[in-house]
């Protein structure tokens, strides 16, 4: 779609202002304000996740009347960066949304899969009587899913393009998920912005490792792990062994799963396990969730396409890399209601990744009470949400309003996140001049604080974890 242009003859810019409206204190509701004089950006637009009053944070009206933004960059297709977006295109939003092309492909799943939820879920209770909000209406709806598409407007990583007048962008490639960015603007008066969105690991098992920080004025750099260091040996060690314990003793293994990536990355995984015989032919492998099988499609497409993103022995193995055969795909709800009745072990890779909602929670339901069946947590999460509840040992988890007890093994495997840990985020920052100011975003308080004392410690930076709502200068 054109982009916004600003007349000749305006006078020289001020600083622009920076606004923190989401990510502060949380791992979720990424969004980034950037005004200047002429110019109004949105960075990321998420939702957020988790304790409720976060989430009704999400009902809140907008910062700023949205009709008055002129564009929105998008660093990669996950819902708590880009799933607020249809809500600011109900109320008045009409400019570009700028993304890579393969996270548009994904946000578009990741868009329509996040309505309908919302659609089914108003639905069911109202039908059943468990909201107290009477009647339950979704956040939004297809039709504002659809009118939000005709505004992503996708840009070529690596190449710099003009988003009005003055202001440039360019998406360096963030090794988090296909199509993942990390996002430089150059703004009206000259001054430079670095956000960082979600980082990969340099470990990453599909994709190669984000392409270094090459510097900026000020930065926003994600903390999710900022206090942890990943283990991946003895990450894959742990759900080998939890795979194969829990099928010796005749139970079900329930994977809940990031439909982008994390899915993608599990079923990578299955494919070794079966390859070195832990994970026997006769064990059947479903993935059951409409959006992971769209977005599984989409990277199996990007393999075909031989996509500079991906590794070189994915490349490789080809669509083989991430099919555990026999792979079952449950893309209805008769396939998945189908699950219910298979006989013997298996292992279901289900959305949504933090158990939030999707099809997860009715094999929760039904497997958690069981003790020979296991539940793997393979990322992070966020406080708040029922997958945090069962790494923290809750004994019952309330979901469709009741308490299911929590008899099965939980077993917690969040080395297989695609962020970086708080070593390799200072890595990708170390070859860089240092920005003015480093913000720290995008974490949980103590994940932020640990990695804004290591920047300033052992980088010599300038860092500060800022409050949600504050605005700053940027220069």
């Amino acid at each position: 779609m054109s982009r916004p242009t600003l007349p000749p003859g305006l006078p020289a810019s001020r600083a622009a202002l920076l606004t923190f409206l989401g990510a502060t204190g949380t791992v979720t509701g990424s969004k980034f304000l950037v005004e200047g004089d002429h110019t109004r950006i949105l960075v990321d637009c998420g939702l957020f996740q988790g304790f409720a009053d976060l989430r009704r944070r999400n009902w809140e009206r907008f910062a700023r009347p949205p009709a008055d933004l002129h564009a929105v960059v998008v660093t990669h297709a996950h819902l708590d960066h880009c799933g607020y977006l249809p809500r600011l295109v109900r109320q008045g939003f009409r400019g570009p949304i700028l993304m890579s092309a393969d996270t548009a492909r994904l946000a578009e799943i990741v868009l329509r899969d996040s309505a309908r939820l919302q659609m089914e879920s108003a639905q069911h209770a109202n039908s059943h009587g468990w909201s107290k909000h009477r009647p339950a209406k979704p956040l939004y709806d297809d039709a504002d899913v659809e009118k939000t598409l005709s505004f992503f407007d996708p840009v070529p990583i690596g190449s710099e393009v003009e988003i009005m007048t003055g202001t440039r962008l360019t998406l360096h490639h963030g090794g988090h998920i296909l199509g993942s960015a990390w996002a430089h603007l150059t703004l009206e008066d000259g001054h430079t912005l670095a956000v960082s969105g979600d980082l990969g690991r340099p470990g990453h098992p599909l994709l190669l490792p984000p392409e270094p920080f090459s510097g900026a004025d000020v930065l926003l750099v994600e903390s999710t792990y900022g206090d942890r260091r990943h283990a991946p040996a003895e990450s894959r060690a742990a759900f080998a062994s939890t795979i194969g314990r829990t099928l010796a003793r005749g139970g079900t293994v329930v994977i809940p799963a990031f439909a982008i990536d994390r899915t993608e990355v599990v079923l990578h995984e299955l494919v070794e396990l079966r390859t070195a015989g832990v994970l026997p032919a006769s064990v059947p492998v479903y993935v059951d969730s409409p959006m992971a099988l769209a977005a599984l499609d989409v990277y199996r497409q990007a393999v075909r396409d031989r996509s500079p993103e991906l590794r070189r022995n994915i490349l490789g193995q080809g669509a083989g890399a991430l099919s555990p055969d026999p792979f079952l795909a449950a893309r209805t709800v008769q396939e998945s209601i189908g699950i219910n009745s298979a006989h013997g072990p298996c292992v279901i890779v289900s959305s949504a990744g933090m158990a939030t909602g999707g099809r997860v929670l009715h094999h929760l339901r039904r497997l958690l009470p069981d003790p020979r069946n296991t539940v793997v947590v393979v990322g992070f999460a966020a406080a708040g949400t029922r997958a945090r509840d069962l790494v923290d040992g809750a004994p019952a988890l309330k979901m469709f309003g009741e308490y299911i007890p929590v008899r099965a093994e939980v077993a917690d495997v969040p080395h297989f996140s695609a962020h970086a840990d708080g070593s390799q985020i200072l890595d990708w920052l170390r070859g860089a001049p240092p920005p003015h100011t480093t913000y720290v975003v995008h974490g949980e308080p103590s994940a932020a604080a640990t990695l804004r004392t290591r920047i300033s410690d052992e980088l010599g930076w300038t860092a500060v974890v800022p409050r949600s709502g504050e605005a700053v200068l940027v220069r």
